[in-house]
């Protein structure tokens, strides 16, 4: 099988089955993933730092026994840390930051077998839901080049659906997972707060709002990497209870008939695409075919005051970043350190109070509480996972007039004129009316999944979101093994395909 073209007839599991088998060898398997990163990544700009001299020696000294030996993986460049290995986070500011060791996650990866080869690209602090930082470029969508992937795993998603690898590392602390699985055609889910551990470094990222996994082709290479991966690690500020059985065995069993409330309505009231209404509409019709119980209904949330806390968290968490590069940069930042909108997006957060953030933050409980009692009558909630199909590159950027009033405003220091003139909440409506759904899972910590059910007439992908009660992966690995049988996605093939 010299060059192994077969590679992408198979998901993760099934490579590694086959290098069980010894009908493959890892060193195969790796090379082939090199071989296709070479040859797309010029089309796409998904993968920012090669590693295949770290993976080659990784091979060559024995991989461990783990569901995933041999597979070819990615990490995402945020948050997981590689000691040795640049950890840039898309920003300027950081490009010469170099871990001293492993986070727990990549200690968890590297024992699930996986073959590491590489880092995707982010937006910068992984704040946007495109992925188009300065450092590095636009990353863009195999299906349709002159459109956005999705942010801020926006890298991976493109890695994983132009054939480089079956499955790669992403994080989610507003959409981050789900947000690029609809825009590239893949599944991602993201876990319960507390399912998969930060440490050692952090105790929780984004006031809790963060997790990682995984984005995959396929449902069981999501449920196999997160039995690898789930449980509390040392000092972990959440222990939430481990799953009755291994997830991979969930998605065997059938899920029964749900009742599941579903609505196409933004949450903030902004418009929301007709594609994507009827992505939703014909997957509610789909759930009935196969009996369960489907009814149109919304949880009794303020959705404008969850998105305003959810962007006060990220103005907060900006500005503290910001701050911290000076243990990088060996002195303060400064405004040419950053990208102009990053530097405006900390200015906030630096004007505005601490009763400021903790009356945002409470809004996270109160919308707890309410997905808790809608919960008690609906075992699922059904939206569309973006309002939009994926917009074009650059499309979300500022306007010109926008980014000169932005610099000079960073230049003088006056976070205060976009407080009180108002700029902040059209802010916030420019910025979520194209991605209002897929905070909520996050403030409150629930699971909630992206799964590929409907593509545009002109051939962009559109996902179904699907968030379940907290804790209940389960139940979502379930619905979706069963969604990907009756509707296939997996030998769909973007345009833009190694080969």
């Amino acid at each position: 099988m010299s060059g192994f073209k077969e590679f992408d007839r198979f998901d993760g599991l099934g490579l590694a089955e086959l290098v069980r088998k010894k009908e493959v060898a890892p060193s195969e398997l790796c090379e082939e993933a090199i071989r296709r990163i070479e040859q797309v990544n010029p089309k796409v700009n998904a993968v920012i730092l090669p590693m295949y001299d770290i993976g080659r020696k990784a091979v060559q000294a024995g991989l461990p026994e783990g569901p995933f030996t041999g597979v070819p993986f990615l990490l995402k460049d945020i948050i997981e840390e590689y000691a040795g290995v640049p950890l840039t986070m898309g920003s300027r500011a950081l490009r010469n930051y170099v871990p001293a060791k492993d986070s727990e996650m990549v200690v968890r990866f590297k024992k699930s077998g996986v073959t590491i080869l590489g880092k995707t690209n982010v937006p910068e602090l992984g704040l946007l839901g495109v992925t188009e930082p300065e450092l590095h470029g636009p990353t863009r969508n195999p299906w349709n080049t002159g459109h956005t992937p999705g942010g801020s795993s926006g890298g991976s998603a493109a890695a994983v659906a132009s054939g480089m690898v079956p499955l790669a590392n992403g994080n989610d602390g507003g959409g981050s997972i789900r947000i690029p699985a609809s825009c590239c055609g893949l599944f991602g889910l993201k876990p319960t707060r507390g399912r998969n551990p930060l440490g050692p470094n952090v105790g929780e990222l984004w006031q809790g709002a963060v997790v990682s996994h995984v984005i995959t082709r396929s449902v069981r290479d999501s449920a196999a990497m997160l039995d690898a991966t789930q449980g509390a690690d040392a000092g972990a500020p959440y222990v939430i209870p481990s799953p009755a059985r291994p997830y991979l065995q969930e998605i065997e069993k059938e899920p029964g008939s749900l009742k599941i409330a579903f609505t196409s309505a933004s949450p903030i009231g902004t418009p929301v695409h007709e594609e994507c209404v009827k992505a939703v509409r014909e997957a509610a019709k789909l759930l009935e075919s196969l009996g369960h119980k489907v009814e149109e209904a919304q949880p009794q949330i303020d959705g404008k005051a969850v998105a305003m806390s959810y962007l006060m968290m990220c103005f907060g968490e900006a500005a503290a970043v910001i701050e911290e590069m000076k243990a990088v940069l060996g002195r303060k930042a400064k405004t040419s350190d950053v990208e102009t909108l990053t530097w405006t997006i900390g200015l906030l957060g630096r004007t505005l109070s601490a009763r400021d953030f903790a009356k945002a933050k409470r809004e996270w409980g109160v919308a707890g509480r309410a997905m808790g009692r809608f919960h008690q009558k609906y075992d699922l909630y059904l939206t569309p996972t973006l309002a939009y199909p994926p917009v074009r590159i650059g499309e979300l950027q500022p306007k010109t007039y926008e980014r000169l009033l932005m610099k000079a405003v960073n230049a003088l220091g006056l976070g205060v004129i976009f407080k009180v003139s108002g700029l902040v909440d059209q802010m916030a409506e420019a910025s979520l009316s194209k991605t209002p759904f897929t905070q909520l899972a996050n403030l409150t910590g629930q699971p909630a999944m992206s799964v590929p059910l409907h593509w545009t007439p002109d051939g962009l992908p559109v996902g179904v979101h699907f968030m379940a009660p907290f804790g209940e992966e389960a139940a979502l690995f379930r619905l979706a093994a069963q969604l990907e049988k009756v509707r296939p996605w997996f030998d769909k093939r973007a345009p833009v395909w190694a080969g």
